[in-house]
């Protein structure tokens, strides 16, 4: 009865799509990449900046749309279709950061999205952080203070 319980259930499982979706995240973070190189050229011609303003610029934009999609509900079907092409650039962190904030809107501004918003974020600081005083340290020791 067991084995064909487990039979059963071996052919009703989603076939493995692996290749189909490095495939879409291949794609679908080139494009984001590949955006993010027209938006760059635009704005160093249209608002005649330097590049690592206008590349600020670029990331900030990016940021802002992937917090509006995520307010409209429409990254997370992006992000089911494209995988981690969608999640690896910073989009995925503003999505993070926004869809935290969303949770805790009806405990208001302070304790409700303030609070949500910096429940990942704080986090990932704190790693980052103490990541890079280890990688510093290392570094220190075995290359010496020099730069």
């Amino acid at each position: 009865m067991e084995k064909r319980l487990q039979e059963t259930a071996k052919r009703h499982m989603p076939k493995d799509q692996r290749l189909a979706h490095a495939i879409a995240a291949f794609i679908s973070g080139g494009a984001i990449g590949g955006s993010g190189e027209v938006l760059l050229m635009l704005y160093q011609e249209s608002l005649h900046m330097p590049k690592q303003q206008a590349l600020s610029l670029v990331i900030v934009t990016f940021i802002a749309l992937a917090a509006i999609l995520t307010g409209l509900g429409l990254f997370d079907q992006l992000a089911q279709r494209f995988g981690a092409g969608v999640f690896i650039p910073i989009t995925g962190f503003a999505n993070a950061l926004a869809s935290s904030a969303l949770e805790g809107k009806s405990e208001g501004l302070i304790y409700g999205i303030g609070m949500n918003m910096f429940k990942l974020a704080g986090s990932v600081l704190t790693y980052g952080i103490v990541s890079a005083y280890f990688i510093g340290m290392l570094r220190y020791l075995f290359l010496g203070g020099a730069s």
